[in-house]
């Protein structure tokens, strides 16, 4: 059974430094892109993914859930905060681990109050980040590992060098 980890969307947007100049040009390329990062975290984690979007301001909005690469992207009715509708999420059975990701201490106390963990958007922020250098590490790892001259014999190696430079006899 995987983990649930909860996104305030719209509040780890915010708290994203990486996405403030993508932001400022396009809202809604920002949104994607973390929605991106976010998925591959939740695979790279073995995490089940619920981001949250509010439509508090958006009138006649109606709730809206999409399904993308295994995540489910909520976005909430009109009048309806991320906020309210994590907590009702929470009032839900979710098994296993829960975990809520939001930069608002009063969500958070209410998180942890109803059995969940809390993860302030900047750990969140910082977790992910490691993540993504970790999996890097472990490419370029498997990349060195699958070069040919890891697995000739020292002689053979030798030997190629020699060629390589012109000190064959």
């Amino acid at each position: 059974m995987k983990d649930t980890l909860i996104v305030d969307g719209y509040n780890a947007l915010n708290a994203w430094p990486e996405l403030h100049a993508l932001r400022a040009r396009s809202f809604d390329h920002a949104r994607d892109k973390l929605i991106d990062i976010l998925v591959e975290y939740a695979a790279l984690q073995g995490l089940r993914l619920i981001v949250v979007f509010d439509a508090y301001h958006v009138k006649g909005g109606k709730e809206r859930v999409e399904e993308r690469a295994g995540a489910r992207i909520v976005y909430t009715r009109e009048e309806e905060t991320a906020d309210r509708y994590i907590e009702r999420l929470l009032g839900r059975q979710i098994r296993g681990n829960v975990w809520v990701a939001t930069g608002d201490a009063v969500e958070q106390a209410i998180a942890l109050g109803r059995g969940a963990c809390r993860l302030p958007v900047r750990e969140l922020h910082a977790q992910v980040v490691a993540s993504t250098r970790e999996k890097k590490q472990r490419l370029q790892a498997r990349v060195d590992e699958d070069r040919l001259d890891s697995r000739l014999d020292e002689g053979i190696r030798r030997r190629l060098e020699q060629m390589r430079r012109g000190l064959t006899t």
